[in-house]
């Protein structure tokens, strides 16, 4: 008897698993449709940024050659000098955002996490 028992209770686990797979590959095809698109359009925005940026580039270049009467070499210099600095500034920023710790929520997860592994509650 406790035997039927447990098998039935068996294949009710196995079947809610089996739904909770299907759904769960359901969300999973759509959520991957919606990253690729978002993806897609990030690329295609940073793409033309990367134009806008080297057109501003060009007409900075354009702009110092004519205010101060610099010749071609001495402007482009000028301009690779202030973005090499940008350039830096922005990467040492970045970096030092990227040390910082991690999310409460996810210092909490990993803690739980850990202790529940290790046998500690």
């Amino acid at each position: 008897m406790g035997r039927s028992t447990f098998g039935k209770v068996t294949e009710l686990m196995s079947s809610v698993m089996d739904l909770h797979v299907k759904i769960a590959l359901q969300e999973a095809s759509r959520e991957k449709r919606r990253l690729i698109g978002g993806a897609v359009f990030l690329g295609m925005g940073l793409t033309l940024a990367s134009f806008a940026g080297v057109a501003a580039q060009l007409a900075l270049v354009l702009w110092v050659r004519q205010a101060f009467g610099w010749g071609w070499l001495g402007c482009a210099l000028a301009v690779a000098g202030i973005d090499l600095a940008f350039a830096g500034l922005f990467l040492r920023i970045g970096g030092g955002m990227l040390k910082g710790p991690f999310l409460p929520e996810t210092r909490l997860g990993l803690s739980r996490t850990s202790r529940a592994l290790t046998g500690r509650f």
